[in-house]
């Protein structure tokens, strides 16, 4: 929307012989796949595709008219078959003759399950009506920024026919659902040669008979609104102008790093809320630009911006030109406090009496002058998908202001929207968080057996987790497993020494920047060695301490900082060893580190408490499948000292506990997550012994 090589870069990637031989159910498919890769012309989640096709019915066994369309909840970027709802178009028809005026729209929802095809069980969205009281078969429901610019501006109808003509109409705002349906047939009807109607406030509808035609023509008509913004905004200054300079990106992350874990703390009083930074180009001539704050107190335009985003922004007072972090800091809770109730006020003047409960009246979006935006949302993805959000409503905002004066949404209007009863409904049918929704957990040692497996078991109960090691391939390696069965969203890495104490203080900082704090710190990076005491060198010594010992109390600090920033408690848990408990021969260095790692959580323990931060120990005996220490010559060493060969030291392990059985990665992570979880919010300053049972480590 701003330059004509972004315009070329938005190009037609429709690939004749890739869809050759394509079904019509498969070519929708296609089509939503490629217009959904781009956030240009449509949002995460946002807009819908459909296609009306000839099926046979399977009780009749008579061709019958299907509506393909994009199920509720879905988005046409990654949406598979299974992502449809197929309903009956003569079913559909027949639905008018049930429609009782605008004022009980709603109950047409309720009808769409008696219209499915097949027993489909994907549930029809809203704007199912819009799709199938439209004449053609093929249509396209996007929401481009370029084309959201013109529907948000004040005069968008007469924008509307200057850049397109006949070819693309103008309705005006109409909330979605089926009175706008019968809005967009009536459209159609009127104007049979119209390709196409730009929604007030809303997006674009293009419509065609062919799968091929209608994605080229939605592509045609975004092009041109980007073209003509091009030339109409060209050497004009954005947003009135530049107000603030960025600071350094250094700078930038280092101010969201220190303000983050406040924000985080403040908003997480009724679940724990991940967070996002952005400090794109678009986000920063945004925040720094002279009319940034009266346009941000405008709020969105698009209903699925200001759902994701609330209504508005925080703008943070923050000067970039004289920089005070901590008094910056020292002012959020007020102004949070003043968001919450002006958010409240909001609700309380355009509820209605079935209007459901006030939801949370925290921020979503927090606007930095000369650093950035931050997102807080309930996952990391949500964060994520937020800020995307509001990109594109910074996006509309230019393009709007620049040729005209930009118009939010309606105050009453966008409650309307935002506490719609069949929101709600959606809402309430979302899964049950998992047990550590929310949480953020960082992990030392977190390459290696017992950390790779802690790790995948937090992230399975719903947490995001910064895994910290020294091994930067193992690292990467065990991130791209995690990543690729949990998601990139809710992995992060950092190549960290936990005894380099700069390094623990930037991997902190850089995790609070992409996850907005730390609820769970797992303690476990490790070494091992194995020498009598006369053959056990000082350097051996000090790097077992080094590591074992300060390594643990480095990182504890750290996150101690940061968790009493945020004021809503944590957990710690050390992975120690049975020899910080019990003694064993030629292992004098590695055993009077543990011993320190025990006795150092037990003094943090002690001073967590006030603070809600628990601080515990796992013990583990012998865990020799997939640890990195027994891969070196510790495994050597402990078998000389026991008789043993390689192959026989796990079984005499195994054999020397009370069990008799071996002691696995997962069978540590299952106590780490026990000590991180509700399950034990009662419990500080414990150990939990995970040796097959050994009498000498007993803790009493």
């Amino acid at each position: 929307m701003s330059n004509s090589a972004e315009n070329q870069r938005l190009e037609n990637k429709w690939d004749p012989a890739r869809a050759d031989g394509m079904s019509q159910p498969e070519l929708l498919l296609y089509r939503s796949n490629l217009l959904g890769s781009d956030m240009r012309i449509t949002n995460y989640g946002g807009g819908n595709t459909s296609a009306k096709v000839m099926e046979r019915d399977p009780l009749t066994g008579d061709m019958v008219e299907v509506l393909w369309v994009k199920g509720s909840g879905g988005d046409v970027g990654s949406i598979k078959m299974d992502g449809f709802s197929t309903l009956y178009m003569d079913k559909l028809r027949a639905l008018k003759g049930m429609y009782r005026g605008v004022e009980f729209e709603d109950e047409m929802v309720g009808f769409l399950p008696h219209c499915t095809f097949n027993l489909n069980p994907r549930a029809a969205s809203i704007d199912t009506p819009l799709h199938a009281y439209v004449p053609q078969k093929h249509v396209d429901h996007m929401h481009p920024d370029a084309i959201i610019a013109i529907a948000a501006s004040k005069n968008s109808k007469e924008l509307t026919q200057e850049i397109f003509g006949d070819a693309i109409g103008w309705l005006p705002w109409k909330k979605p659902g089926y009175e706008l349906g019968l809005w967009l047939e009536d459209f159609c009807l009127k104007n049979p040669d119209a390709k196409g109607v730009i929604l007030e406030s809303h997006g674009l509808f293009t419509w065609a008979d062919d799968a091929r035609d209608c994605y080229d023509l939605t592509l045609e008509i975004i092009k041109a609104a980007m073209d003509w913004f091009a030339v109409q905004t060209d050497g004009k200054p954005a947003f009135g102008g530049s107000k603030h300079t960025s600071l350094p990106a250094e700078e930038r992350r280092a101010v969201a790093s220190a303000l983050m874990p406040a924000i985080r703390g403040m908003v997480s009083g009724k679940q724990h809320m991940v967070g996002n930074f952005d400090d794109s180009d678009a986000v920063l001539e945004f925040v720094n630009s002279a009319n940034m704050e009266s346009l941000a107190a405008l709020g969105t335009s698009c209903p699925d911006h200001f759902l994701r985003t609330k209504i508005r922004p925080l703008v943070v007072a923050f000067n970039p030109e004289d920089p005070d972090i901590e008094g910056t800091r020292a002012g959020l809770a007020d102004a949070v406090s003043a968001y919450r109730d002006d958010y409240t006020a909001y609700y309380e003047r355009c509820k209605h009496d079935d209007s459901p409960a006030l939801r949370d009246p925290n921020a979503v979006v927090y606007l930095i002058p000369g650093v950035g935006m931050i997102t807080f949302a309930k996952d990391r993805a949500t964060a994520r998908i937020s800020g995307e959000f509001y990109v594109n409503a910074i996006n509309v905002m230019r393009g709007a202001s620049a040729v005209s004066v930009y118009c939010g949404l309606p105050e009453q209007e966008a409650f309307d929207i935002e506490y719609w009863l069949l929101e709600e409904a959606k809402l309430q049918r979302m899964p049950k968080p998992k047990s550590l929704a929310g949480r953020v957990a960082f992990v030392t040692g977190g390459a290696g057996g017992i950390g790779s497996a802690t790790a995948e078991r937090y992230l399975s109960e719903g947490a995001c987790v910064v895994l910290a090691d020294i091994d930067a391939t193992a690292l990467a390696q065990t991130a791209e497993n995690l990543s690729g069965r949990f998601s990139a969203d809710v992995v992060r890495t950092v190549i960290m020494d936990v005894t380099d104490e700069a390094a623990v203080v930037r991997a902190f900082a850089e995790t609070t920047v992409e996850m907005g704090g730390v609820d769970i710190l797992v303690s476990n990076a490790g070494i091992a060695s194995s020498a009598p005491i006369e053959e056990t060198t000082l350097d051996l010594w000090n790097k077992n301490l080094a590591i074992l010992s300060t390594g643990y109390f480095l990182v504890s600090r750290e996150a101690f900082k940061v968790m009493k920033t945020q004021g809503i408690g944590g957990a710690v848990v050390f992975v120690a060893s049975k020899n910080g408990l019990a003694a064993s021969p030629n292992a004098s260095a590695y055993c009077t580190a543990k011993a320190s790692e025990i006795h150092l959580a037990r003094c943090l323990a002690l001073e967590g408490a006030p603070e809600g931060i628990r601080v515990n120990v796992v013990n583990p005996d012998a865990v020799l499948r997939g640890s990195k220490i027994w891969s070196g010559d510790w495994l050597k060493e402990r078998a000389d000292t026991y008789g043993k060969d390689k192959e026989g030291l796990e079984e005499h392990y195994r054999q020397r506990s009370l069990l008799k059985r071996s002691v696995l990665p997962e069978d540590i992570a299952e106590a780490a997550y026990f000590l991180a979880s509700e399950a034990s919010a009662k419990s500080t300053g414990n150990i939990i012994n995970v040796d097959a049972g050994n009498v000498q480590s007993f803790t009493r």
